[in-house]
């Protein structure tokens, strides 16, 4: 097998992201392999060869048209719907440059597909159009405003709405459309992105006033690199592919015979009104009846971001509403289920612009799920799928995700001792003792949800409910926090910090937690610290006086940096360099820092605690330092400094299965519980249960103090994608484990 191929996974996958992209068919690969190695000929070649491949091209063009109902204009074939995007607007501006508009503008709908709204901006630029690029809003269905078209219309040059939105499915009334732009503009030309309409809708393009209509093969089971335009006649047209003259001097460029030949046997089947690859809307309802269903069955408590009524059946999109996306998609992703978070092309956004658009809620948008299906779905992989996701229930209430509906619910215990919970690099701490006593430290309005699954599961009683400091950058959760936790909550008085008012520190089990002024960040600043029985300092928690390879801004209002400067040697004599430093925000992803390493990372806290410099030395170069720091970032809480990078070595899948068989070595795995529970890892590298450790990066502070790593073994980490496990090994190697190695590539890439 070659190398860049991947093995069969050892169960089939549960593929629930069609809308991103779907499997070329068996039938579809067919043709496609017939047409690289038997009719394989150039269609400009005027031999036999490229006469059979010629026909082959003329031949899918006229099933194009009947399949999209175009019977006039013409049908180009291009390398996708991007290209046909750029063809439909480079024409449109072209023709548009000696227009006599006194307020050009350009518009398009507000959930367009990104390749719209970024394509117009970037031609506009270009041919100096200098138009006023407009979105249309839709309402809560997601459905255009028909008022604003009106309004905007008769100063439009061209117009671009979609038949069905790529991240919810709903889909727009296009004869209402054409008859407001219409009535007003016969002359403005008109786009609509047909790629997820195909096979899930009837077009009849033809008896429309579209101007352009483009498509994508591969997002019905044809390859990728292959798609078309409509084009409708007498719209404006000029090459964006110019060269040797194919397609007629439209597209210049060796036809794609094999993604053509690909699209011919689709054609075909879509056609055939005896063949039942293609699902009729009455089945492909029920499909989302059952995915629905499955879906509440398991999760609970879900919202759905779009009326179903306006939607096509192929596309579910989601919230689960105290799980995050990336929760979410991680579970489902160990367990064999894929999944989106809105669109699979809008990278490294972290809110979807359709769902904001929709006037979603900030938590709908973060935390869409896109689940969606292909109109060839079968009933037996429908079925499969349901039963993979009511599967996780099970994982979800062992893990506190969600509340057992059982009286016996079958569940262990969730992060005895330490974990850390992340909201968009702010921190917050959960200390859970043998007795199930507990306390939160920092805690985080749009975590509070999450807490109260696991204090409710788990039937926790909290000691207490702190924070470290008022935080300028987000609003106060204690009160809802306590609101939330009431009946788990020890009754008494506390200070505005949550602090219990009388009492110097918190007796645990086997730990005391005392509390420690240490302005300067803050006027009201504290630092809680864990201790062991014999005193040691196990956990420090110190809001954001420290950060990781960082201090505190002292730039804000109650900050002051020489009263910093005597929190720090404070704080120094009572910890060892072992102790665990438990920051507010954790912007450069260590997760577990301890003592010794975080004065190592931070030069300017090194030199104060070894007495290279004074309090006011310090004070006055890290007041230099967080004024500049001031006006060149927005990060309010607090400055690191640039780590430098650590090298961490990175195996095969076959090479860390060689080291593992050695006595010393063991697996990390770095996903959460959750995810380490909906797959048998062990079984997959061929290592025993017992050299297996969960250690997720939420528990890697844990893990230090509670001796469940030794420097002399050796450790290979992984997760899904090989990300996490780098930084959990880059953190080790930080903290002294000199044989730490990555899996490359994660699990995504084991065979």
């Amino acid at each position: 097998m070659s190398e860049f191929l991947l093995p069969d996974e050892p169960k089939a996958q549960v593929y629930l992201d069609a809308n991103a992209t779907t499997p070329v068919l068996p039938c579809i690969a067919e043709v496609v392999c017939h047409a690289m190695q038997i009719c394989f000929g150039n269609p400009s070649s005027p031999h036999i060869t490229g006469i059979q491949a010629k026909h082959l091209l003329e031949q899918t063009r006229q099933k194009a048209r009947t399949v999209i109902g175009a019977q006039q204009g013409d049908i180009l074939f291009t390398s996708g719907a991007t290209e046909g995007i750029q063809t439909a607007i480079v024409s449109t501006l072209i023709n548009a440059k000696h227009h006599t508009k006194p307020n050009p503008v350009l518009l398009y709908g507000a959930t367009e597909h990104k390749a719209v709204p970024n394509t117009l901006k970037h031609w506009n630029t270009v041919l100096e159009i200098n138009a006023d690029i407009i979105a249309i809003p839709v309402n809560r269905d997601g459905i255009l405003d028909l008022d604003f078209i009106a309004q905007h219309i008769d100063d439009a040059l061209m117009i671009c709405t979609m038949a069905v939105n790529n991240e919810t499915g709903v889909y727009q009334d296009l004869s209402a459309i054409e008859k407001v732009i219409r009535s007003r503009n016969s002359q403005v030309t008109w786009m609509v992105d047909c790629v997820q309409a195909l096979g899930k809708q009837q077009l009849n393009l033809s008896e429309t006033t579209i101007d352009y209509a483009p498509f994508s093969g591969h997002k019905l089971y044809a390859p990728k690199g292959i798609g078309l335009l409509y084009i409708r006649q007498g719209s404006p047209y000029t090459p964006f592919i110019a060269g040797g003259g194919q397609e007629s001097g439209m597209r210049s460029g060796t036809e794609n015979l094999p993604g053509i030949a690909g699209l011919n046997k689709l054609f075909s089947l879509l056609l055939d009104k005896q063949d039942e690859t293609f699902k009729s809307i009455d089945v492909l309802n029920l499909y989302r009846d059952k995915l629905h269903s499955a879906l509440v069955d398991t999760f609970g408590s879900i919202t759905f971001n779009h009326d179903f009524a306006c939607s096509v059946p192929t596309t579910l999109n989601f919230a689960v509403n105290d799980l995050t996306s990336k929760e979410v998609i991680d579970l489902f992703d160990a367990a064999g289920i894929r999944v989106s978070g809105g669109s699979a092309c809008s990278t490294g956004a972290t809110q979807s612009f359709v769902l904001d658009a929709m006037g979603a809620s900030q938590w709908q948008s973060e935390n869409a799920i896109r689940l969606s299906f292909g109109p060839a779905a079968t009933m037996a992989q429908i079925d499969d799928a349901c039963e993979q996701i009511r599967a996780l229930k099970t994982v979800l209430q062992a893990n506190c995700l969600v509340i057992s509906d059982s009286s016996f619910p079958l569940q262990e215990v969730c992060a005895l001792g330490l974990t850390q919970f992340r909201h968009q690099g702010a921190c917050s701490w959960l200390y859970v003792t043998d007795d199930q006593h507990a306390f939160i430290i920092d805690p985080i309005i749009e975590l509070i949800p999450r807490f109260e699954k696991i204090v409710t599961t788990q039937n926790l009683t909290i000691t207490a409910i702190l924070n470290t400091h008022e935080h300028q950058e987000r609003h106060c959760a204690l009160d809802l926090m306590r609101s939330a936790l009431k009946e788990y909550l020890v009754a008494g008085e506390f200070d505005k910090l949550g602090w219990p008012t009388n009492s110097d520190k918190l007796q645990l089990i086997t730990h005391v937690l005392e509390k420690l002024a240490t302005p300067g960040h803050s006027q009201d600043s504290v630092s809680y610290l864990l201790k062991a029985n014999n005193g040691d300092v196990q956990y420090c928690f110190c809001g954001d006086l420290i950060l990781p390879a960082g201090l505190g801004n002292t730039a804000l209002d109650g900050g002051d940096a020489m009263k910093m400067a005597h929190s720090l040697t404070i704080l120094a004599a009572e910890l060892n360099p072992q102790s665990v430093v438990c920051s507010g925000h954790d912007y450069q992803q260590c997760f577990a820092m301890n003592w010794a390493v975080q004065q190592q990372q931070t030069p300017l806290l090194q030199k104060l605690i070894k007495g290279d410099i004074d309090d006011a030395e310090f004070a006055a170069q890290k007041q230099q330092a967080d004024l500049q720091q001031h006006t060149q970032a927005n990060t309010l809480c607090g400055y690191v400094n640039a780590k430098p990078a650590v090298e961490t070595s990175q195996l095969s899948f076959n090479q860390a299965k060689e080291i593992l068989v050695e006595g010393n070595a063991y697996l990390i795995d770095t996903r959460e519980p959750y995810e380490h529970g909906a797959n048998n890892l062990s079984a997959l590298l061929n290592v025993p249960i017992a050299k297996t450790l969960n250690i997720p990066l939420s528990r890697m502070a844990h893990a230090l103090t509670q001796g469940q790593l030794d420097k002399n073994n050796q450790y290979i980490l992984v997760c899904r994608s090989g990300n996490r496990s780098k930084i959990a090994a880059a953190n080790l190697t930080e903290l002294g484990y000199s044989s730490v190695y990555n899996l490359s590539g994660g699990l995504a890439l084991t065979g």
